[in-house]
């Protein structure tokens, strides 16, 4: 079992970052941090002769990373109610994914779980719900299923260390974690 943490969030050591690591204590993991990759955005081509056309950036990159994991961990602070820009720009470009020829991205994708963590500081466990329930359309489209979720409450940093609700809830997602990887 490989994990892979798609890190959404733009700032270093914040809360969405502490709420992981509670998450993913003592398990192998490979850290991905989208704020330090160039994820230019998509330039919609679909339904143009030839399709997209290539990117120079560091997507292909990623995606390949991805691909090469069982479960993906998806982490973003609430931004207006949506995901965080990085991260959002990353899955938009799943659409150019979708029709590359150098691999079956959906039905790579459908053999993954995917589990989402997330830290909002306006009423998070209601606010969030949409942007939960975006990335649980997005993953159901590629076939992936979402295995579960933990919904944290902070604005400062350093804030979620008195969400004991959301702490108790990383607790047990990583004993659950934990066994699936034999641990």
């Amino acid at each position: 079992m490989r994990i892979a943490v798609l890190h959404g969030s733009t700032r270093e050591e914040g809360n969405t970052e502490a709420l992981t690591e509670i998450v993913l204590d003592g398990l192998e993991r490979t850290d991905i941090y989208l704020r330090g990759k160039t994820i230019k955005p998509i330039h919609d081509q679909r339904h143009e002769e030839g399709g997209f056309d290539p990117v120079d950036d560091d997507y292909d990159g990623i995606v390949q990373e991805v691909l090469a994991h069982d479960i993906l961990v998806f982490t973003t602070p609430v931004y207006w109610y949506g995901p965080s820009g990085i991260l959002k720009n990353f899955i938009d470009r799943w659409s150019q994914s979708l029709r590359d020829t150098r691999y079956n991205f959906k039905e790579a994708m459908a053999k993954k779980e995917a589990y989402v963590i997330v830290v909002g500081g306006d009423n998070p466990r209601i606010k969030a719900l949409p942007l939960i329930q975006m990335l649980k359309y997005t993953f159901d489209f590629v076939g992936m299923s979402l295995e579960g979720y933990v919904i944290g409450k902070a604005s400062r940093p350093g804030d979620i260390k008195g969400d004991s609700r959301a702490i108790a809830e990383a607790q047990w997602l990583n004993r659950e974690l934990k066994k699936k990887a034999g641990c």
